[in-house]
Order: structure tokens, then C-alpha cells, then sequence
């Protein structure tokens, strides 16, 4: 029996373009799919492959663990875009745990990202405990609820938007035509908000079929009273009956979006009177989303997930706290303990709402946290204070996570509404 191999005589290296389709193997056994591919999921991927973005760990030739990484925008908190390094297709297969080959791969991607300027590394976690020792922290939540119609307390008779608007469902062309300029809109309003590149709206219409299971959605977009777009929905409902011939459908939403709270009330208010549908499941939402209070009856939307999203690794501190706004005016030096090499030292941020500014300093720190905590206070979801009691950040001066919180904190909570 051959022995194991050891961790330095495993290639860890950017694939070359001809061993795609083993990555994609691999990747799929990673993650307890089914490993065999169609040539045309091969070749509908394809066209997704930058060299050097794609890594794998080769064991004999034979590809044992996956890494991807793409270019992606992130909005932070006021509206602008910084540029991030979106890590997905993280695998190693199971006969080769436990020899440092994530370690490898992580550390690899996260230099590259830094000599290419990149503010951030981003990415959604499988597993909570996995990421945390590379820097990465929680910066944004998801919650998903189910709503039972019956219960919502909304008008029966419900006929179109009140005060006007309108709703229509359209075809999937139309939303490729109307969709990435109205994301933009968004993006510029909400921070957490990622980029939809084309192949996305592709992939998300069926105009680039990446996955044989998937099946045409309902699309529905809301114009206002001037009829502008301003909000637009992606659902798929069940054919579901009861025993008595009652129609018990759900409804569940694929992605959902407004730039006003009219085109997200008008949009949930459709979902909910659509004939046969009883239940509605929500899809990844805020946790601080108006969803439930747009119902006279909030309690007829229930919480079926509460969990950690999208996960940020600070790659450049100046470039990511001046980026951000901030509506608070103070002065703040933070003690950060760097991973890797990449990020850590202490600076001196200075900000208010006419600006920000920051920069490397001697001066005793007042905070001293980890990067991986810096990324979960960065887009205004996390409190400073909270993690003080948690342990996890340490005041050098009294008052000085409350200090953070006043400056870092914001009125609305992040918000991805991507998988990647």
C-alpha cells in the first residue's frame, strides 16, 4: 500500500485552463455533489475561467482541493465601491484534511489580492469556525422568513400598488435589459450590496444554463406612478393541494429588490395575493428588513434562518476606513493584530461627516482587536462594546469601544442579498 502523501510533496498552483474539468470534479466532490459533468456544464463554465484566479492542489496529478477568486465591488457604508477579492469554490477533499492545503491556497490568493490593490477579501462561509483564523470576520447577516398568507392581515381584493404603480411580469430578457442599472441604484443606497456582472443576470435568466436543474422563475417588476422601475422580484411557486382539493402553494423568492420602500411594499403585496398561494417564503433578506412590519399582521412572518453571510477580510486599513462614511465626528486610534503579514499596526482614525481620514501612528492604541473583528465592525453591523464583553476586542482606554460604536455603527444594517 502506497503511503500517504506527505503535505510538501502536494503541487498547490493556478491550473492551467486544460485541467478545468478535473477542478470542476473535484469541486463538486468537495462539496457532496455528484462529481461527473456534462460537457456542456463543462463548457457553459468555461467561459468563467481567469488564469491565475483558479487554484487546486494536486496530489499525483489527481486535483484534491479547490480555490477561486474573482474581482468584485463592494459597497460600504455612503454608497461608494471598493474593490474586492471574492473568494468562492473553497474545497478539499476529504482523503486530504488536515495538511494545510486551505492554509496554502488562502495565503497565496490574499497576497495576490494585496499586490493588486484590493481593499477587501470577501466571502460567504459553508462553515462558521473555518475562516476566522485568516482574518476574516461576520460583517453582514441573513434572515429569511415564511409568511403565512392567510394570517398577514392584507386586503383580499388587492388590485395593484396603492397610490399607484403598477406591477407586470415580464420575460427574462426584459430583465437583463432593465435589472443591472436598477441593482446600481441599489448598490449606491446600501451597503453589503455586491456586483451583478453580465454573467450573472445570465446565469440568473436561463440565458447561460450553468445548472440542468434549473427551472424558468416568475419574473415580476414594479413601476412607480411615473413609470420608472424601481423594484423588481424573481420567484417560483409549488403545485401544491390539500386533501379537500385546497390549493396550498408556496411561493418562494429567488431574489427580491427595491430602491423605495413603495417598490418593496408593492412587490411583497403582489407575492401575497397571487391566487392558490398560501405561504411565502422570503429568500435571503437583512435581518432589519421592512418585510414583516409592511404586514398588518407581523407575526404572520415567521424567522426560519438567522445566520452570518458575507464575511470580510481587511486587506488595506486606510484605503477601507476612509472609503466609508461616517455620520459621528471623533478621533479614534485602533491597535490591529495582522494575520499573515498583510494587515496589522496601529492608526489613528480621524472622521466625521464631512470626511475621513487614516493613518499609521506611534500612539498608544485606545482599541486592540483582531483584523477578522475590524472586518465585522467595518460595514456598521457589529458593536464594539459587544465585542469588548465578548473578549474579543480589548479597551486600552475606558469609553473606547463606545467610541467606536458612535463612529462605526449605522441606522441600517448591511445587507448581501448574493450567494458567490
Amino acid at each position: 500500500m502506497a503511503p500517504l502523501s506527505r503535505a510538501d510533496d502536494i503541487d498547490v498552483r493556478p491550473i492551467a485552463e486544460g485541467e478545468f474539468a478535473d477542478w470542476l470534479r473535484a469541486v463538486n466532490t468537495g462539496f457532496l455533489r455528484v462529481p461527473a459533468l456534462t460537457e456542456e456544464e463543462i463548457e457553459g463554465r468555461r467561459g468563467q475561467f481567469v488564469p491565475g484566479r483558479y487554484l487546486g492542489a494536486f496530489d499525483g496529478g489527481r486535483c484534491v482541493a479547490t480555490f477561486r477568486s474573482f474581482d468584485q465591488g463592494l459597497t460600504v457604508v455612503g454608497g461608494a465601491s471598493v474593490r474586492a477579492d471574492a473568494i468562492s469554490a473553497v474545497t478539499v477533499t476529504a482523503t486530504h484534511r488536515r495538511r494545510g492545503l486551505l492554509s496554502r491556497m488562502m495565503a497565496r490568493d490574499l497576497a495576490a489580492a494585496k499586490d493588486r490593490g484590493d481593499v477587501v477579501a470577501t466571502l460567504i462561509a459553508a462553515e462558521y469556525p473555518i475562516y476566522g483564523r485568516y482574518g476574516f470576520g461576520p460583517a453582514t447577516w441573513t434572515c429569511e422568513w415564511t409568511i403565512d398568507v392567510p394570517r398577514a392581515g392584507l386586503d383580499a381584493r388587492w388590485a395593484g400598488p396603492a397610490g399607484g404603480g403598477r406591477i407586470d411580469l415580464v420575460d427574462g430578457e426584459e430583465v437583463r435589459g432593465l435589472g443591472p442599472e436598477l441593482h446600481e441604484r441599489l448598490r449606491g443606497s446600501r451597503p453589503g450590496v455586491i456586483t451583478r456582472d453580465e454573467t450573472w443576470w445570465k446565469v440568473s435568466t436561463g440565458a447561460l444554463p450553468l445548472d440542468p436543474s434549473w427551472k424558468p422563475p416568475f419574473f415580476a417588476v414594479y413601476r412607480s406612478p411615473s413609470g420608472e422601475v424601481e423594484g423588481m422580484a424573481a420567484y417560483e411557486v409549488d403545485d401544491t393541494w390539500g386533501d379537500a382539493k385546497q390549493p396550498l402553494n408556496t411561493a418562494t423568492v429567488r431574489w427580491l429588490f427595491g430602491v423605495t420602500p413603495a417598490a418593496e411594499r408593492a412587490l411583497w403585496e403582489y407575492l401575497c395575493s397571487i391566487d392558490w398561494v398560501v405561504k411565502v417564503k422570503s429568500g435571503w433578506r437583512a435581518p432589519d428588513d421592512l418585510l414583516p412590519h409592511l404586514l398588518p399582521d407581523p407575526r404572520a412572518a415567521g424567522i426560519t434562518s438567522l445566520a452570518d453571510w458575507l464575511w470580510v477580510r481587511i486587506l488595506d486599513v486606510v484605503r477601507a476606513l476612509e472609503a466609508r462614511t461616517y455620520e459621528g465626528r471623533g478621533t479614534l486610534v485602533l491597535g490591529i493584530a495582522g494575520v499573515d503579514g498583510l494587515t496589522g499596526g496601529r492608526y489613528r482614525l480621524e472622521a466625521s461627516p464631512e470626511g475621513a481620514s487614516c493613518t499609521p501612528t506611534t500612539e498608544s492604541a485606545e482599541l486592540e482587536l483582531g483584523v477578522g473583528e475590524l472586518g465585522a465592525l467595518w460595514l456598521g453591523d457589529e458593536s464594539a462594546v459587544r465585542l469588548a464583553e465578548l473578549g474579543r476586542v480589548r479597551e486600552e482606554r475606558a469609553g473606547a469601544a463606545r467610541k467606536a460604536d458612535a463612529l462605526l455603527r449605522t441606522s441600517r444594517r448591511p445587507w448581501c442579498p448574493d450567494m458567490f
